[in-house]
């Protein structure tokens, strides 16, 4: 079986959108939670719960999105009139959200939390499903994954870049040539263990400057990345003689599917593990290690996670997508025991720990998705049909949901024994800042664990998919053929 090989124009112009969905990502795993918990004064558990709630408009959203994403036929394609929609609504979400006036409260914050994930959910899940329809190989999947991953990291760089430069910024550069040798300074100053006094500042007062910058970044971004993908990525048209299962024989056909539901686990297991210890990230970073230069540290870690993609790339196709990303976890958990034996003022230890996770997150990232692409096949062979949205919006809601309950639980732990993150170590409890040292080192590492043990006997190895993929292109030939006989 001869396979298509996607050309570099294909795969970029269709990564483009994961650079402003990553710039969305990491202000709401750091920074909301900090600014409105100590900026504006709503209680950390406060703040943990209503992230909870709104997340739970995804049980509605995303099996509405993937049902809708895969049958609405337009003169333009399925997943295209997602593309033209959705940006508004997330950009009125992110403009409230990220720039709140002073005295909002909790409606507020959950009204626009809530239109902001809803207008995420209409952009990012016909999205995924599109890449996962331009290519059925096992490895050109990889390649479109491994594309819009490098997108979400240069996203996710200049997210970081933003509240990197406003400390500075805040610390008395006030030119371009001063902020990057203040940068410099401090990446030596990191593994030398020695920070300028002077850069010990309140990081608190940052936050609203820091999501404002964001926020005009995203909005600036994310229509110019939309037009790109419109414009230079075409839509596959659907297969001749495909059926369209009802939703509750889809439904079915999932719960049957083994590798998905596999993957689905693994999801939910990583993805709670990471937002277990992302909320609270900040915090730890800020008060429990002492590093001043919050965004320049996540600025060399996603710069590690960046360069390691091609890495990611050549171990999966040596050893297969599952035990490449069985390799990320292992890391990434004996990197989160280590943090555990930190203390104040050890910046060079907790730099290197930070940057050898930061090579792993290209991995944690884009190899469950590549996974999920190709189990979509399984639902194609039974079927008879193309449901990628469907398929992605189950591994969206795991996501979504993962990410709110551990962000939502880590924050009301650590929130409920005591810690204040207006007041830091000083002002909190002893239990409370105990809590928040156990929540970011060992939380994740449990989760993991659970995980590995889902990914060492995952079915779906190459081998396997190389023998699905031939027997679609068999069945897809004899539909073909049959649809021109009857034409």
């Amino acid at each position: 079986m001869t396979t298509e090989v996607l050309s570099k124009r294909t795969l970029y112009a269709h990564g483009t959108l994961g650079m402003p969905l990553a710039v969305i990502g990491y202000p709401l795993a750091i920074w909301i939670p900090a600014h409105y918990s100590g900026g504006l004064g709503i209680s950390l558990a406060t703040v943990g719960t209503i992230l909870m709630l709104a997340r739970l408009t995804d049980v509605i959203t995303d099996p509405l999105m993937g049902e809708l994403s895969d049958r609405w036929r337009t003169p333009i394609g399925r997943r295209r009139p997602w593309l033209i929609i959705g940006p508004p609504v997330m950009m009125l979400g992110v403009y409230n959200l990220f720039m709140p006036p002073e005295g909002v409260g909790i409606a507020y914050f959950l009204f626009w939390l809530t239109l902001f994930f809803v207008g995420s959910t209409m952009i990012a899940l016909p999205h995924r499903a599109w890449g996962a329809e331009l290519s059925g190989d096992y490895h050109q999947r990889s390649r479109v994954t491994a594309a819009r991953e490098i997108y979400v990291l240069v996203g996710l760089m200049i997210a970081a870049a933003i509240p990197m430069i406003i400390e500075i910024l805040a610390d008395g550069g006030s030119s371009v040539g001063q902020v990057f040798k203040t940068l410099w300074d401090d990446a030596l100053g990191a593994f030398a263990g020695d920070f300028r006094e002077k850069k010990i500042v309140d990081r608190a007062t940052l936050t609203g400057p820091v999501l404002a910058g964001m926020a005009w970044a995203i909005i600036g971004i994310l229509p110019i990345c939309a037009f790109i993908v419109l414009v230079m990525v075409k839509e596959p048209p659907p297969i001749a003689g495909e059926t369209r299962p009802k939703v509750s024989d889809g439904l079915k056909l999932v719960m049957k599917n083994g590798p998905m539901l596999r993957v689905l686990a693994i999801v939910l297991l990583v993805h709670f593990g990471e937002s277990f210890r992302n909320a609270v990230s900040l915090f730890f970073i800020r008060d429990i290690v002492g590093v001043p230069t919050i965004g320049a540290a996540y600025f060399f870690y996603f710069i590690a996670g960046l360069g390691a993609i091609p890495f990611w790339l050549w171990l999966g196709r040596k050893i297969g997508k599952h035990r490449a990303f069985m390799c990320t976890l292992i890391i990434v958990a004996a990197v989160s025991g280590a943090n555990l034996f930190l203390g104040y003022g050890d910046y060079s230890i907790f730099f290197l720990l930070f940057v050898v996770k930061g090579f792993c997150f290209g991995g944690l990232q884009f190899l469950p998705i590549a996974m999920l692409a190709d189990v979509v096949d399984v639902d194609s062979a039974r079927s008879g049909g193309q449901r990628a949205g469907a398929y992605f919006a189950f591994l969206g809601f795991s996501e979504k949901i993962a990410i709110a309950f551990g962000t939502g639980v880590s924050l009301n732990i650590v929130g409920l024994l005591g810690f204040d993150p207006s007041g830091g170590v000083a002002g909190s409890t002893e239990a409370g800042v105990l809590a928040l040292r156990l929540v970011y080192c060992l939380g994740p590492i449990f989760f993991y664990g659970l995980a590995l043990k889902l990914i060492w006997s995952y079915p779906l190895t190459p081998e396997r998919h190389k023998r699905l993929r031939e027997r679609l292109a068999r069945r897809n030939a004899r539909l073909a053929a049959k649809s021109q006989q009857a034409g």
